[in-house]
């Protein structure tokens, strides 16, 4: 969501010429920077979206036919990656306002590329937890947010449109990283592809570089209350006095207990359907394809809908991606699957792309990095659970039928509780209204008493 500049009222003072020379350039060197956080969504969520490639890999390497837990055990290396990228969220934003979004940034792109190196020298399971679901995840985690705050100090009026093709990013990168990953894991195996894919992430320690800030940092007064003050700045509570937050807040992660599922299972799901030689790379494609297209759409649909009404569309969202998630079983022909994935992508980029609008209508300009900050770590716990509970039931049931049944179940149940917020807000903004009314009321019943009062009896005439 973008603020546009008003024009200064007839007579008001001047902006100070050092206020005007921090405005955003609007382009310049944000360009470059806008690429570079392009290429760090796509890097960081490419690989995640298409885990399901590593995850038939990962079966196949360290898996066992005696092992009944072996879907189970492999389901949690990603599910873990998932939900820490989510998790390390409210702690970014500290770092980030303590070191910069440069230092942040490069870092954590730094660790992200030692955790792939050390997941590809692994020859169990055990470890993987640790190297890919852990130090990996914590390292994109902190070099993905400082990529989105950094716009901030180069766009302004053209953030929505740079915040759209930086999103897009993990779509193209959705689309292309699974041909790439499954040829290679033909090629060369598991341990080479996991140090190619490395290379991403030097490559993103590169791009952190061009993360030059423009905006002043906040200056942390010296006086006796300071560290009080700096502390509610780092945890904000004023979010959660909100109700309509509160919901949002824990409706969302009600939803997403199915949503990573598709990710991590669908592609052995295909392979046990259709036999191994399937092209299931395809369903893949078709979900970054159309995940993109939504984020176009639905972004430029939300600008349309009024306030909190926009949760609306969140919850025609969950809705579709529940059904399509159940559909996944009944679906016997591969191009049912097709038609699946890509009204599920549609709507996942739907989901994602008004998340921001949302928050500032729910807490305001001045809480929403707070507000999705908390939204994110909160998400982290259902999306790291989800995958594992699916595989422990197709490890105890020989399919995944049921598993797919019930991931369509929370997107549905959340959505439900979500429509909840207009109305909460509705009633919000009527309480709010009623006393400004009086206190207006009684104010110009004062006023007119006074004028009244003063004004003085006009002579009589004498013609």
């Amino acid at each position: 969501m973008t603020e546009t500049a008003s024009e200064p009222a007839p007579g008001a003072p001047e902006e100070p010429e050092e206020k005007r020379e921090t405005d955003p350039p609007e382009g310049g060197w944000g360009w470059v920077v806008m690429l570079a956080s392009m290429w760090c969504n796509g890097s960081v969520f490419g690989i995640q979206n298409a885990f399901g490639i590593l995850f038939v890999s990962l079966l196949k390497e360290f898996g066992s036919e005696t092992d009944d837990d072996l879907r189970f055990k492999t389901a949690w290396v990603g599910s873990l990656s998932m939900g820490m990228i989510f998790f390390c969220s409210p702690i970014v934003s500290v770092f980030t306002d303590l070191l910069g979004c440069r230092i942040t940034a490069v870092g954590g792109a730094a660790v992200a590329c030692v955790g792939l190196l050390a997941s590809s020298f692994v020859t169990s399971l055990g470890p993987m937890y640790f190297t890919y679901g852990i130090v990996f995840a914590c390292g994109c985690s902190f070099a993905y947010q400082p990529s989105l705050v950094i716009l901030g100090h180069y766009f302004k009026r053209r953030l929505g449109l740079v915040n759209g093709i930086v999103t897009a990013g993990s779509s193209v990168f959705t689309i292309t990283l699974p041909y790439i990953l499954t040829g290679l894991l033909k090629r060369v195996g598991l341990a080479y592809t996991l140090r190619f894919l490395s290379i991403f992430m030097f490559v993103l320690m590169l791009a952190g570089l061009t993360y030059k800030p423009l905006l002043p940092k906040p200056v942390s007064s010296s006086k006796s209350g300071s560290r009080c003050a700096s502390l509610k700045r780092v945890f904000n509570v004023h979010i959660w006095r909100s109700l309509g937050y509160r919901i949002w807040a824990f409706g969302i992660p009600a939803a997403l207990y199915g949503y990573y599922v598709p990710y991590v299972h669908l592609m052995k799901h295909v392979e046990e359907r259709f036999g191994a030689d399937t092209n299931k790379e395809v369903l893949l494609t078709c979900i970054g394809i159309t995940s993109g297209v939504g984020r176009l759409i639905f972004g430029r649909v939300a600008d349309y809908v009024p306030g909190v009404n926009k949760v609306f569309l969140q919850v025609s969202s969950f809705l579709v991606i529940g059904l399509m998630s159940m559909m996944i079983p009944l679906c016997h022909v591969f191009g049912g699957l097709i038609a699946v994935c890509l009204l599920m992508g549609l709507f996942d980029g739907c989901f994602i792309c008004i998340m921001a609008p949302i928050a500032f209508e729910l807490v305001g300009s001045q809480n929403v990095s707070q507000a999705i900050g908390f939204l994110l770590g909160m998400m982290s716990v259902p999306m790291t659970v989800g995958p594992p509970i699916a595989g422990f039931l197709r490890d105890r049931l020989g399919s995944y039928d049921v598993a797919f049944y019930l991931a369509g179940i929370p997107p549905i149940i959340g959505g439900a509780v979500l429509c909840l917020i207009p109305w909460v807000e509705a009633q919000r903004r009527r309480k709010e209204a009623q006393p400004a009314a009086e206190a207006t009321e009684k104010m110009l019943e004062s006023k007119n008493g006074a004028q009244v009062k003063v004004k003085p009896e006009e002579p009589e005439s004498v013609i």
